[in-house]
């Protein structure tokens, strides 16, 4: 176990961006994935959000283990990220009962669907979480897309989209999809609003590409 890997080192450019736009291309990763609907403050989110960590931990812990997974490395756990869109689109986006997600969690590359199944057995055992049955493995790959961090509240969110777009049409890109990831970096429970440090990606693509 001499690798480590820690997310805000060796991930920095997907998980630690700057507080203005950028274009990345982020290729494909392994996430523990759960989807759902409705307010994310409600309680079924967070019994969506608690079966991916248990199951995240899992993994990571699994070093203490009678057998220990091939390729084992030791890293820190990766912060939980939404893939976010509305279940009726003629209804306004602030309504959040109308929130359709897929939250997740990414995994080390030694993860296989083995170990998956292995590890999802283990969990069910000591955890009565009924979103445990829902979880997924699964390779997700957002390709070209337009980042920034932003800092504050959620509901402050849709002025560093309008400011992303702006820097889209700037620079000859064009957003691809209403669709957008969210990673979150802070604890809402721990930390004041306009302290909070969300990731916000939507995927993009070269205006010239369309002529």
């Amino acid at each position: 176990m001499s690798k480590k890997v820690d997310y805000k080192k060796d991930f920095k450019h997907f998980y630690l961006p700057k507080t203005f736009p950028e274009i990345v291309e982020v290729p494909r990763m392994p996430f523990f994935t759960v989807s759902g609907s409705g307010d994310p403050n409600g309680e079924e989110f967070a019994k969506a959000t608690e079966a991916l960590y248990s199951l995240s931990y899992a993994v990571r812990m699994s070093y203490k283990s009678d057998d220990v997974p091939d390729g084992y490395y030791e890293y820190t756990v990766f912060p939980l990220e939404g893939v976010w869109d509305l279940l009726d689109r003629s209804k306004p986006a602030t309504d959040k009962s109308n929130f359709k997600y897929t939250v997740m969690i990414r995994q080390p590359d030694f993860l296989t669907e083995q170990l998956f199944e292995r590890f999802l057995e283990q969990t069910k055992r000591k955890k009565s979480n009924p979103f445990l049955e829902k979880i997924r493995f699964e390779q997700m790959a957002d390709g070209l897309s337009c980042q920034m961090m932003h800092i504050g509240s959620f509901d402050d969110e849709p002025k560093s989209f309008a400011r992303m777009e702006e820097f889209c049409k700037e620079h000859g890109f064009i957003r691809t999809s209403k669709i957008h990831r969210e990673i979150y970096l802070s604890d809402p429970r721990k930390t004041e609003s306009e302290k909070l440090r969300t990731v916000l990606r939507f995927p993009v693509e070269k205006a010239d590409s369309r002529l």
